[in-house]
């Protein structure tokens, strides 16, 4: 009889969680499925959940776009490279906050919290107007850069607390076996940080490959050194936008963040808890 209440007392849980899954999933769907319909059946006054008739002629049009090509190349190299350069850079800063004691300590913490509450948005101007004085606009380098700063505060906040919840002992243990102490990390504390470098590289490739803004901004003469993101808004012209493509064009630019998340998954719940919680 308790094991029956306790079922009933669930089920308003199971059906707000069965309610906000097809709430999230059904506009993810919706893109799919419209970019297999034909133009027809887009903007038919019955439309249906599936469609009647299944085309593959967006994605034709999506890939045959003058710089398709390009433009995804451009996505990959920034994107790795401002996931890389965070995991580098916060990979010591991290270790520095966690292990070590010294003057300013505290406040450089402070700091990494107040960076990355700050709102990159307000920042265009002045990111704009030094990358103008500086000859650095219209250059992928540049978006790189950017990137890796506004992910950089998170990794590091996140790595903190991974490092801080790896016992000293063990790094010590490991020097008086006669090992320095980068060789005490590199082999007692790097490989245990696997859940945290996972679920930090999935953000920061998230945060670079979707990004917009400044992609837009800072490329402005040179098309050949814009993302995938701006490549997106090509669809909409003067005689209105082109649905089927636009979806086929979301679906694919979605596929390689689903494929990283895919092969991440297994980490990212590990990473975020542990990292937000201890240190």
């Amino acid at each position: 009889m308790s094991a029956l209440r306790s079922r009933l007392r669930r089920v308003p849980l199971h059906a707000a969680a069965g309610a906000t899954i097809v709430v999230c999933l059904f506009p993810v769907y919706w893109m799919v499925a419209t970019a297999f319909r034909p133009n027809r059946d887009i903007q038919s006054a019955d439309p249906r959940l599936l469609p009647r008739t299944w085309t593959l002629d967006h994605f034709r049009t999506a890939v045959g776009t003058d710089g398709f090509g390009v433009f995804w190349r451009n996505s990959v190299l920034v994107t790795l490279g401002a996931v890389l350069l965070a995991l580098v850079v916060a990979l010591g800063a991290s270790y520095a906050v966690a292990r070590m004691r010294w003057r300013g300590r505290r406040a450089f913490v402070l700091m990494v919290f107040i960076a990355q509450m700050a709102p990159w948005e307000a920042l265009i101007i002045p990111i704009y107007i030094i990358s103008r004085d500086t000859g650095m606009l219209d250059r992928l380098p540049t978006l790189t850069l950017i990137y890796f700063m506004m992910t950089l505060p998170f990794t590091i906040v996140v790595l903190r607390g991974f490092i801080a919840a790896i016992p000293a002992e063990l790094e010590e243990a490991a020097q008086v076996d006669g090992c320095t102490r980068a060789g005490a990390f590199r082999h007692i504390a790097f490989p245990l940080l696997a859940p945290g470098l996972m679920a930090t590289s999935l953000f920061g490739y998230i945060t670079a490959w979707n990004e917009f803004t400044y992609a837009n901004f800072l490329i402005i003469k040179h098309q050949d050194s814009r993302t995938l993101p701006v490549w997106l808004s090509s669809f909409q012209n003067v005689f209105g936008t082109d649905w089927g493509a636009t979806m086929a064009a979301s679906t694919l630019f979605a596929l390689p963040a689903l494929a990283v998340f895919l092969l991440l998954q297994r980490h990212v719940t590990t990473g975020f808890a542990a990292g937000a919680v201890k240190g």
